[in-house]
């Protein structure tokens, strides 16, 4: 294993070597209820409203009073346009700008601000932390061989530790009121660390709050959307970043748990009657450059700037894969998931009868063939309902294997609440976001049908578990409203699980023209792989873990399925930072699921600690660039041909990050 000692050693011996690169030929570089008053919450909480239409977004949702001086962006760059463009209400000054406070934007913007660097981050969703959180898979999901040796980064253990000691405020019927804090309530056989979702959100704000110690003029922001951005006339450098904020106008606001009926609210720049809306625009302070990172899940600024991605599997043409399909298929990312929780109480039949009234578009018996249990039993020892308990009321070696009255789980299982139907693709690819406007007004880049179908097949998930699983001893409540763990009115969790969405084609690198990570880079068993260590800044270990896709008539759907193995099979892959930069633009960084890595990649990358590594990397990359690096105006891309990556390496054994095994 590397130490400390051998980065630095390593760096100092690349700085004795004459530099092969000129200041000349950077230039020319650069330029290329829980409480049970919750059961009884109105029962419109889930049901469907009557069908959307099909909207235009570029030619709705724009219009209002508060859409003044507006101007045309000039600048003949072969970037989108944003059309039109309200005055901002408010203008941020950041040398770093994270787009999206996901996992990795949280860790992102963490890195970043310890490294002095004026950080600004915002999140379209009330709760940072993504996936531990608004996403609701508050259960976390880490390599085994990871876990025994614990060779996470510092700031990975910190987070845990900080969830772990937040408080928790349970109802009486769970017998568990007298409980105070996180630890005394996690049991489950997922992980080491099962929770409520509002921990996670607690535990990514209170991490942002003890790094601006060392940046005290960064900023974050929820419930505020990445609407699109200004670059110089070149098309290669981000001038500007722009987004929009919302403030609900009811005291009592509740997220719906509905993405499908909020998303375009959540994204326009006009006021609605839900909420107050103000545009702002992210900068660099004056004479400085700024960083941007995109740490969403389905890569929202590559997609709206027109960088080069892919999406969806590819073929065995496109990076000869020994398990890719005989072709790709851009409407088969994985499948996606809402979470929600159910409780072990008796509720009368409530949340049972408010499920039952639930409208579908699609034929419920068509959702219910898709339902099982995997050969697992619902309660005690493996089984669904240990499997990610985030309230259990025993702790402690053999507690995984009871089940008792009074607990809570959270359910994200693949046979129940993935939604894997590609008729309606959930990530838009380049034609539909051209089709639909997105590039003048952006909102979201997501399938509104897709979300709507992924939502009534959870909610009928919840009704099945009830009517099929529920005994006498274990009765089953699903939980929904204010005091419910989702905190949403329709019970699932606010935002989807996205396992996958667009990622970047890389840049010349390891021996390719488009550098990609590939199978052969993961498998120990496959001939081919490369060995990234020389240029490695993250790290990530985990099984190849495809949840896949069919087409409702079952055509051949193109998957990747039988790539999937055990970790067993999967060496650790240090990710290098030739993945995390796109072509074309010269200050944005890749802090998330949208890594140059193919579709077989993404599954061992895009769980939990895969996310924060790459985020973490990324953040503390940005901040090195603004910070430390020589010459001031230094690029991403320049890290490695300047012969600076050494440096940067040490950089990040001093952030206590890990990039190695």
């Amino acid at each position: 294993m590397a130490t400390r000692r051998f980065y630095r050693n390593l760096a100092a011996k690349r700085r004795q070597r004459k530099r092969r690169a000129t200041f000349l030929s950077i230039l020319a570089i650069a330029g290329g209820a829980l409480l049970l008053q919750a059961f009884n919450i109105a029962a419109s909480y889930l049901e469907v409203p009557a069908p959307l239409g099909t909207i235009q977004v570029g030619k709705t949702l724009t219009e209002g009073t508060t859409l003044i001086g507006l101007q045309d962006v000039k600048a003949a760059n072969g970037r989108p346009q944003i059309s039109p463009l309200p005055q901002a209400q408010e203008v941020w000054e950041c040398e770093v700008v994270v787009v999206g406070g996901t996992l990795g934007g949280v860790a992102a913007a963490t890195h970043a601000m310890r490294t002095g660097a004026q950080t600004c981050l915002i999140e379209v969703t009330p709760w940072l932390g993504g996936q531990v959180s608004s996403q609701g898979v508050s259960a976390i999901d880490e390599s085994r061989s990871m876990r025994q040796i614990q060779n996470f980064s510092e700031s990975w253990r910190e987070f845990k530790r900080s969830i772990r000691s937040q408080p928790v405020r349970l109802p009486g019927w769970t017998g568990m009121s007298d409980r105070q804090f996180t630890y005394e309530t996690n049991s489950c056989w997922v992980g080491s660390l099962c929770f409520l979702p509002r921990a996670g959100a607690n535990a990514s704000e209170q991490l942002l709050q003890s790094a601006l110690a060392a940046s005290p003029q960064s900023r974050w922001a929820t419930s505020t959307a990445f609407k699109g951005a200004a670059f110089d006339t070149s098309g290669r450098n981000i001038t500007a970043v722009y987004a929009v904020g919302r403030t609900p106008k009811n005291d009592n606001y509740l997220p719906k748990g509905r993405l499908s009926q909020e998303l375009y609210d959540w994204y326009a720049w006009s006021s609605s009657d839900l909420y107050d809306k103000k545009p702002i625009r992210l900068q660099p302070p004056a004479g400085q450059r700024m960083i941007v990172i995109d740490a969403t899940d389905t890569g929202e600024f590559i997609a709206w700037a027109q960088i080069p991605f892919r999406v969806g599997s590819d073929g065995k043409d496109v990076l000869d894969e020994p398990n890719a399909p005989v072709q790709s298929n851009p409407a088969c990312t994985q499948a996606f998931t809402y979470p929600f929780v159910m409780g072990i109480v008796d509720d009368e039949g409530g949340s049972k009868q408010a499920l039952a009234r639930l409208e579908t578009s699609l034929p419920k018996d068509e959702h219910r063939k898709m339902f099982g249990m995997e050969g697992f039993p619902m309660f005690n020892n493996r089984s669904l309902f240990n499997y990610r308990r985030i309230i259990s009321r025993q702790t402690g070696e053999g507690s995984v294997a009871r089940t008792t009255t009074g607990e809570l789980t959270m359910i994200n299982w693949t046979e129940g609440n993935d939604w894997n139907i590609m008729d309606d693709a959930l990530v838009m690819t380049q034609d539909v976001l051209q089709d639909t406007g997105q590039y003048q007004n952006w909102m979201g880049g997501l399938s509104i049908q897709a979300l709507k179908n992924g939502e009534n097949h959870a909610l009928l998930f919840a009704e099945w578990l009830i009517d099929q699983q529920a005994t006498d001893e274990f009765p089953l409540t699903f939980l929904y409203g204010p005091d419910a763990p989702m905190w949403t009115q329709s019970g699932l969790s606010m935002v989807p699980y996205i396992r996958e969405g667009r990622r970047i084609i890389g840049r010349p690198a390891y021996g390719q023209e488009q550098f990609m990570m590939t199978e052969r880079d993961l498998r120990v068993d496959i001939d081919g792989g490369r060995e990234f260590a020389p240029t490695a800044i993250a790290l990530t270990h985990y099984d190849i873990d495809i949840h896949g896709c069919r087409w409702r008539n079952w055509a051949p759907s193109y998957e990747a399925t039988r790539a999937s193995v055990n970790e067993r099979l999967a060496r650790p892959l240090p990710i290098p930072i030739e993945a995390l930069i796109p072509v074309g633009v010269d200050n944005l960084i890749i802090g998330g699921k949208s890594i140059a890595g193919s579709h077989i990649v993404n599954a061992m990358t895009r769980v939990h600690y895969g996310e924060w590594s790459v985020g973490a990397a990324a953040g503390a990359t940005a901040g090195w660039l603004t910070e430390k690096a020589q010459p001031v105006d230094l690029t991403p891309s320049q890290i490695v041909v300047t012969d600076q990556i050494g440096d940067l390496q040490n950089f990040l054994v001093d952030q206590k990050l890990r990039y190695y095994w």
